[in-house]
């Protein structure tokens, strides 16, 4: 993918809407009915956009949603594309690049995501304050290849790549609206097989609070454009204290339940930029 790439589908997004957004807004599984309150909303589905890649997974809708929410004009992704459904990671980033093309200075992320610290459960919300790229670090990483200058540094620095002063607006939120906010590392995993009992066993013991199948990529190319980031993580079940079989379907159940409080925390930070 080039710089090309990247603008002919930011071009296609602004000529499709009144709208010129300054955020980004990532929606994960379960998580699709946040857009549903973005107003005076211009909605592109993803086919139509050149070069996105189109979701296959249930719970990811497919559509740009561009409006307004918490006073302030954003693009919400409703649903994204995974590494796991067969994309090379520049494609699967390539929404990010494109928002970043077409003005997207901020980007609030978010993410369904299994809880491995064992103080977590099912519905609650983590704040993630760091990552672990496994993927990336067996190779898999969406920076692969030669660099263009223009987007970014070839060795883009990750010691703050969830935004202090973000997170910090995170926190008031959470604590002024009387919503639990756990804070947490999230680490990122191919997919798409859920985690064995020792996969979990490991990510615990490496230091992660939370694991899922997306985001790391889409933050470190964030970054590399010199986005600021805000990463919230939806604990959809608890891989520390359920012995039961993980499904697809339990994801989107957690998700229902905890838009609400999402909804909160992202409204409350966009109306205190």
């Amino acid at each position: 993918m080039t710089r090309a790439d990247y603008e002919r589908a930011a071009q296609f997004i602004l000529a499709h809407t009144q709208h010129k957004p300054t955020v980004g807004l990532i929606l994960g599984s379960g998580l699709n009915p946040l857009a549903d309150e973005i107003a005076q909303a211009d909605v592109i589905p993803y086919h139509d956009i050149p070069g996105f890649p189109v979701s296959t997974v249930q719970g990811h809708t497919g559509e740009l949603v561009i409006g307004k929410l918490g006073n302030q004009f954003v693009m919400a992704m409703r649903g994204r594309a995974h590494y796991y459904e067969g994309y090379s990671m520049q494609r699967v980033t390539l929404p990010i690049r494109a928002m970043r093309a077409a003005g997207v200075q901020t980007l609030i992320v978010t993410n369904a995501a299994g809880g491995v610290n064992v103080n977590y459960r099912a519905g609650d919300l983590m704040l993630i304050v760091d990552h672990i790229n496994l993927v990336g670090m067996t190779g898999a990483n969406p920076l692969r290849g030669p660099n263009d200058d223009s987007l970014g540094t070839r060795f883009p620095d990750m010691t703050d790549a969830y935004d202090p002063a973000l997170r910090d607006l995170a926190r008031s939120v959470a604590k002024e609206s009387q919503i639990e906010l756990h804070e947490g590392v999230y680490m990122m995993l191919a997919g798409p097989s859920f985690e064995s009992p020792a996969d979990v066993r490991f990510i615990r013991m490496i230091g992660a609070d939370a694991v899922g199948m997306s985001t790391v990529s889409e933050v470190i190319v964030a970054r590399h454009g010199g986005m600021r980031v805000l990463g919230l993580s939806l604990i959809s079940n608890s891989l520390a204290h359920s012995h039961d079989k993980v499904s697809h379907e339990e994801v989107l159940a957690a998700g229902k339940t905890a838009v609400p409080k999402l909804a909160s925390i992202v409204k409350g930070v966009l109306a205190r930029f």
